[in-house]
């Protein structure tokens, strides 16, 4: 099966992006919007796991977890992957609250992807950018005008306590992922384990 492990971002941030995203979402365009509940930042993503290894992942991820305090982040602004004027992605920025935390969520991703190095399960490798995808197009389109409106969200500060959880979540192969419009389907994903940060003050561990 195919695994990810992400970020879950808080309540209150997912509850405000959300509301933002919502009156887009009902404009008739060419984006197959991600459903809510299926809204997470990567950190390590596998394309192939034995259903034997999962639980092995899952004591991996719970140590990294427990090993890092929680990272106060924002979601915020927007970007397109490509770029713009040939867009098939569209995702908002994940950035830091404070400015010494700058390369906080791309630790945590290296140690993700290293704990399950550790137990021989490859990751996906290639530069890392945090984001969440917000929608994507089957074709490529110019999506200038839609930069323009969605950079103008800033989603509020996550608290440090109690905030930001890692999930491991499995997918078998061949599912597609679930996007649209209308009340989300049943997931097709097996989720084997959320675990909140460490509470506390603090910097991801090395």
């Amino acid at each position: 099966m195919r695994a990810f492990v992400a970020i879950v971002p808080p309540e209150p941030a997912h509850a405000n992006l959300d509301a933002f995203v919502a009156p887009r979402r009902a404009l008739d365009s060419p984006w197959r919007w991600t459903p809510a509940h299926l809204w997470h930042v990567t950190l390590a993503f596998m394309a192939k796991v034995p259903k034997s290894g999962i639980d092995e992942m899952v004591e991996e991820v719970a140590v990294v977890a427990d090993s890092c305090d929680p990272i106060p982040l924002r979601l915020k602004g927007a970007g397109m992957f490509p770029h713009a004027g040939d867009a098939r992605v569209m995702w908002t920025d994940v950035r830091p609250t404070d400015p010494r935390g700058l390369g906080d969520p791309e630790r945590l991703a290296l140690r993700t992807r290293s704990a399950c190095s550790r137990i021989g399960v490859p990751t996906a490798g290639g530069d890392y950018r945090p984001h969440l995808t917000l929608a994507r197009s089957r074709r490529a389109v110019d999506a200038t005008s839609w930069l323009d409106a969605m950079e103008a969200y800033s989603g509020p500060a996550s608290a440090r306590a109690g905030g930001h959880r890692l999930r491991l979540a499995g997918q078998p192969l061949g599912t597609a992922a679930l996007r649209g419009r209308g009340p989300p389907p049943p997931r097709p994903e097996m989720t084997k384990g959320v675990h909140p940060l460490r509470e506390g003050g603090g910097r991801p561990a090395p």
